[in-house]
């Protein structure tokens, strides 16, 4: 292992009281590389690569004889407005690249290199070999692959297959294409300026237009595909746009395109870093930190549910009543806000929210339906007891609670005041108008659906997060300084909103008239406890209603999904119980996630592994309620951890290191100056918190009687919180595990 860190940084250690950052990452992540002996032959067994837009996955088609890549991009979509975001606004898909070999192919060598983002290694045919080498460049919408022939008769080329842009959905459900839905030209393909072209005009007036030319390296060997994809929406821009996007690239040597693409990389891991004694998880969890900046940047579209690699799904759209949520659940504890697309979109999209919006609470509303693109442009959102659109009401504030974590890893006042505050009032402003109050004071809303079960009154997907809005707009009016005329009526709101409906046997119920009674792959009446922390498991009673209800969802099998076993994990570590969370994990792994941690149910689905990582996080740091809890649910098989500035709400960086079962110190950074509270799990010994050397440190501290520490730290100020007396060794650095290998090993 290598014994600096790549990255610039101040950790270097000063004396033994100061940390000492030795991750080495480049050997750390190379043994946690996927890697594969035989050849994938779908979308879920390949490697991928990605910039948050243009996406690639390799593969060889069933019945097909050679490699080939799949190009995709976020961007790429239609712009007609029959059928809404999943017809006339769909995601279209682009064409592939096929790798044209003398011999037909028979096997590969291949490794995708995570430090690097890159997939290289050798590819055998009935000619010889080819090494190959290809990446998604990192800043530059640009494709390059690398070949050179390695042995035998073999010679490559590239041949482009364009696949027709027809909506995705039409597969699937033909009998739903919407009148007046246009069909889109045919792509055209033709040679120009010395490079291969295929445009593919669309029926609204846009274009998407992809290029691709080869070069000759020095060594007279190696040929170089360049290919990039462009797209405009409503005019043929998308041409100039590729023009000058391969004009650039061609003037560069490939080492002067590898160094920026590495560079972004190389920064990008090192602002966080875990390490768990299980191969086959930690591998799993940086590969997810891999797939999320493959899959989305801030400055791109929202995720949709199939990331930006468009397969064979009837889902070709963003899904807004849990898949948004959960896909962004892992950036806020990794301090990965240069990948917070759905902050960009909430912050640009409030025409798209007051379109979906139904058109008699527009003045002072907003509210969003299941599905939309990146304007956040969906079908129209259901009215609270009404059933002529589905009523599913609660999908914005659940977003906007992803937005308000934003906020709360940040401490980030303008983006509190500017899109938070607002759009959180006027998305609890819709619920506010249907609410009803009976003979005992108790507010009640009329019928909502519940996803993805049914249709009751008192639906407990929408009291938690109205109960949870109304609490929040409090909180944000507060610290912002704000008189708002609604402060009483959100006040009311949180004491007499009915409570959550629940019974004996079986805990919470999908709403005041409707049980569960069929099995149901959606926690969606189990938001008051997770994500939404509105039930403090604190209270016995709490806790019991916790264990019962699971216990009730669990139990009833056959629709569950990989994204139960995420929610269920979370849960139990919310609980504390790291052995049943790694179960949960386990089961996840063991059934639900593909050979490269992709994951499909009918298409491609992204957030269940990506929320596998963040449940993974639940166990090892939890920040809610205004406490920081420092390895909160460590499975008993797990005796070293080691996480390093994981950030919590209130914008604190935590680094800590457990040794032998128990925790040896515990490093915490103030970003903002915001009161620490902190529940340290067992220490060597009494809690003793000091300044780190040579740092400033805590004003004040002092132990409550509950065994939480309450620190003052200025911003910029760190401390080290060890047992009394102990002087452990303070190096951040990977625990011992056994390797594993996603992807196609043969052993």
């Amino acid at each position: 292992m290598n014994t600096t860190d790549p990255r610039p940084s101040p950790d270097h250690p000063a004396s033994r009281d100061r940390l000492a950052v030795r991750t080495g990452w480049r050997d750390f992540l190379s043994g946690l590389d996927p890697v594969w002996q035989a050849v994938p032959t779908g979308f879920h067994d390949g490697p991928f690569l990605g910039n948050g837009g243009l996406s690639v996955s390799l593969r060889r088609p069933r019945h097909a004889t050679r490699l080939t890549l799949v190009l995709g991009d976020s961007r790429v979509r239609d712009h007609q407005e029959a059928g809404g975001p999943l017809w006339g606004g769909t995601r279209l898909p682009i064409g592939r690249l096929v790798l044209t070999t003398r011999g037909e192919l028979t096997g590969v060598d291949l490794r995708l290199s995570l430090w690097d983002a890159e997939v290289a290694g050798t590819v055998e045919t009935t000619r010889g070999a080819v090494t190959i080498r290809a990446f998604v460049h990192a800043s530059k919408d640009l494709l390059v692959v690398n070949c050179r022939p390695l042995r035998g008769a073999e010679q490559v080329s590239w041949r482009f297959v364009p696949q027709a842009a027809v909506p995705p959905r039409e597969a699937f459900y033909p009998e739903q294409r919407p009148t007046g839905l246009k069909d889109n030209p045919l792509p055209v393909l033709t040679r120009r300026d010395g490079e291969s072209v295929c445009t593919q005009d669309l029926a609204c007036g846009g274009r998407t237009e992809t290029r691709w030319r080869t070069r000759t390296e020095p060594d007279g060997e190696t040929t170089t595909l360049l290919c990039t994809v462009a797209h405009s929406a409503t005019d043929p821009s998308a041409s100039d746009t590729a023009v000058t996007a391969m004009n650039d690239a061609a003037e560069l040597p490939t080492d002067r395109l590898v160094a920026p693409h590495r560079d972004w990389w190389h920064a990008y891991y090192p602002k966080s870093f875990l390490s768990v004694p299980d191969g086959r998880l930690q591998s799993f969890y940086w590969i997810q930190m891999y797939k999320l900046a493959c899959a989305t940047r801030a400055d791109r579209p929202v995720l949709a549910t199939n990331g930006p690699w468009l397969e064979h799904t009837p889902w070709p759209a963003a899904w807004w009543n849990l898949n948004v949520q959960l896909a962004y659940s892992p950036i806020h504890s990794t301090g990965h806000t240069e990948l917070d697309s759905l902050r960009t979109a909430l912050e640009n999209g409030e025409a798209g929210l007051l379109a979906s919006t139904p058109p008699a609470y527009r003045g002072d509303s907003l509210a969003i339906g299941r599905s939309s693109q990146d304007d956040l442009r969906s079908e129209p959102a259901g009215v609270p007891g009404r059933t002529e659109v589905l009523p599913e009401t609660g999908n914005l504030l659940w977003a906007l609670h992803n937005a308000w974590l934003a906020y709360r890893h940040t401490m980030d006042e303008t983006f509190l005041r500017t899109t938070v505050f607002p759009l959180l009032r006027r998305a609890v402003n819709y619920h506010l108008h249907f609410l009803t109050e009976d003979d005992s004071g108790h507010l009640h809303l009329p019928a909502t659906y519940s996803p993805e079960y049914g249709i009751t009154a008192d639906c407990n997907y929408d009291l938690a997060l109205l109960h949870w809005g109304c609490g929040t707009l409090l909180d944000a009016a507060a610290r912002l300084g704000i008189t708002d005329p609604l402060t009483d009526r959100w006040q009311h709101v949180l004491d007499h909103l009915t409570p959550p409906p629940r019974n004996a046997e079986e805990g919470l119920l999908i709403g005041r008239d409707l049980r569960l009674t069929s099995s149901h792959r959606h926690y969606s009446h189990l938001l008051w406890f997770h994500p939404l922390h509105r039930l403090d498991v604190a209270d016995p009673g709490n806790r019991a209603l916790l264990q019962r209800t699971m216990e009730h969802w669990l139990g009833l099998t056959g629709e569950l999904q990989g994204y139960s076993f995420t929610g269920a994990a979370s849960m139990h570590a919310l609980l504390g119980d790291g052995d049943a969370a790694l179960v949960r994990l386990g089961e996840l792994l063991d059934t639900y996630v593909e050979p490269n941690t992709m994951y499909a149910e009918t298409g491609p689905v992204i957030e269940t592994p990506l929320s596998g990582a963040q449940s993974l996080h639940d166990m090892l740091l939890q920040s809610w309620g205004g406490v920081i809890r420092i390895f909160p649910a460590v499975p008993s098989a797990w005796a070293d951890v080691t996480v390093h500035d994981l950030v919590t709400e209130g914008a604190f960086r935590i680094s800590a290191c457990r040794r032998d079962g128990v925790t040896r110190w515990i490093r915490v950074r103030s970003e903002a100056g915001e009161p620490c509270l902190l529940a340290p799990g067992p220490l060597t010994g009494a809690a003793a918190v000091r300044p780190l050397d040579g740092l400033p440190g805590p004003t004040t501290w002092n132990r409550d009687d509950d065994g939480l520490l309450r620190i003052s730290l200025p911003p910029g100020a760190e401390c080290l919180i060890t047992g009394t007396g102990d002087t452990p060794d303070l190096t951040v650095e990977p625990v011992d595990c056994r390797t594993f290998r996603w992807g196609l090993p043969l052993s």
